[in-house]
């Protein structure tokens, strides 16, 4: 069993995991009363989808993705009050190389989406505190589901908008406009797949992939010489890919000249080669040669149909979107968070025709300054790749990030910092940091990823 979750702008995350031995009691099905729910807004993170769901009667945060066959609950907190029932030890067996973990198994649990709701559900349940994707994420997430809601409705996913809509087969009418298409999929064993084709190495390649609207990348491939999947010697360097349930996850990244998708082609694409420590090929369908990820897919505005085996995809305006990569080598990650005192304007007086003789229509007012504590998020490196302009500057893991180009990180949003990451090499930037109590400051440029590059100021 396939499902994984990826956290980051850019990053990827991905969770593997195999249950195997698994018998599942009966499962009941989400019901819809009318022909279409109403607008579901999601949170779009790091090319990742993120909706709210309601778990008897309580409201968490989860990942929507193709690519898993059950829920999985996880970072529940004491004030996250959810009444789990029917609870059994499991294990799940995730992507990396650090074993299984320990999970519970919880039955007939009542979920509500929107306006559907099933009451006969199965979650899997990680307790593992280690386990924490939300600060390499920038937002607070619970879990992640995706096939039992797919099998249900025409899942609609519009990423310009931002939302979903579920709607019921019987009601549904087909998207038959030129600027539609359809394309065939096949659901095996719970998952979506369809078929594409790559330009990599002066070679078209035809590939099975998994539609993975939880994967944060935008492909990626399993090495493979025989069929001719293998990097660009000239275009890949080695990275950190992300971290799974069962461990860190390293590989290759490169380029494929061209990814074609139906009448759809797009250049120059993103590529990720998992280490393969990191994949039993055993638990893979045989057929399969990757994933297709969010970073391709927001480029389009979707229908799944789960039931007819189809998908409709639709150009968006994200379609010519740049495919970029983290130029500074530099994974940050929420490290908790910090009092910073905030000067504040507070209004006192307000009067009409003050002594500054203004007009009877004019009103002054006078201010003075306050000051308020508030709470902000503080950034830790947590991975930086050690081809970097960062690391040869002495940047390392660990180091607390005060400033970015003198402004504090704080005044940033997440994605904003990881905005500036991606940014063009050769873009310099000026990271004030602070390592065992002692600010130091470093400055570099970013780099050119594909070229071994020399530190410059």
């Amino acid at each position: 069993m396939l499902d994984k979750l990826k956290l980051l702008p850019r990053y990827f995350i991905l969770v593997y995991l195999f249950l195997s031995g698994l018998s599942l009691s009966a499962q009941g099905s989400f019901f819809l009363k009318k022909n279409v729910s109403k607008k579901i807004n999601f949170e779009f993170v790091s090319n990742l989808i993120i909706i709210p769901l309601e778990i008897n009667d309580v409201t968490l945060s989860f990942i929507l993705d193709t690519g898993v066959s059950k829920p999985i609950l996880f970072n529940l907190s004491e004030s996250d009050s959810v009444d789990l029932k029917n609870i059994k030890t499991f294990y799940l067996h995730g992507l990396g190389s650090e074993g299984k973990i320990k999970a519970l198994r919880s039955s007939h649990n009542r979920l509500k989406i929107g306006d559907a709701v099933v009451v006969n559900q199965d979650l899997f349940v990680v307790y593992d505190k280690t386990i924490d994707f939300a600060p390499r994420l920038g937002v607070f997430v619970h879990g992640i589901i995706g096939y039992d809601i797919f099998k249900d409705f025409v899942v609609e996913v519009n990423y310009n908008s931002k939302y979903i809509r579920l709607h019921n087969h019987e009601g549904f009418k087909p998207r038959s406009s030129k600027k539609w298409k359809t394309i065939p999929i096949n659901i095996l064993g719970k998952k979506p797949y369809l078929d594409a084709k790559v330009a990599i190495n002066n070679s078209d390649e035809h590939v099975k992939l998994l539609i993975d609207t939880g994967s944060s990348d935008a492909l990626w491939l399993f090495e493979d010489e025989e069929v001719g999947l293998t990097p660009n010697k000239d275009l890949t360097f080695d990275d950190y890919l992300g971290k799974g349930l069962s461990g860190t996850i390293y590989g290759k990244r490169s380029k494929v000249s061209s990814f074609k998708l139906s009448d759809f082609s797009l250049k120059g694409v993103n590529v990720a080669f998992p280490d393969s420590l990191s994949v039993d090929m055993t638990k893979v369908h045989k057929d399969r040669n990757g994933l297709l990820g969010g970073d391709i897919l927001k480029r389009f505005n979707l229908f799944f149909d789960y039931r007819n085996e189809k998908l409709y995809l639709k150009k968006n305006s994200h379609y010519k979107d740049p495919f970029t990569y983290n130029n500074s080598g530099i994974v940050l990650e929420h490290n908790g968070t910090m009092f910073v005192e905030e000067a504040i304007r507070v209004p006192t007086t307000i009067s009409k025709n003050s002594v500054n003789n203004v007009s009877n229509n004019s009103v002054h007012v006078n201010y003075y300054i306050n000051h308020r504590i508030k709470v902000k998020p503080i950034y830790k490196i947590v991975e930086i790749r050690k081809s970097s302009n960062a690391y040869i500057s002495g940047l390392r893991v660990e180091d607390i990030v005060i400033s970015i180009n003198g402004k504090p990180t704080y005044e940033y949003s997440f994605s904003e910092i990881n905005e500036i990451l991606h940014d063009k090499t050769g873009k310099s930037l000026r990271l004030k940091i602070e390592r065992r109590g002692v600010n130091m400051t470093f400055k570099f440029k970013l780099d050119d990823i594909f070229k071994k590059n020399e530190l410059s100021n």
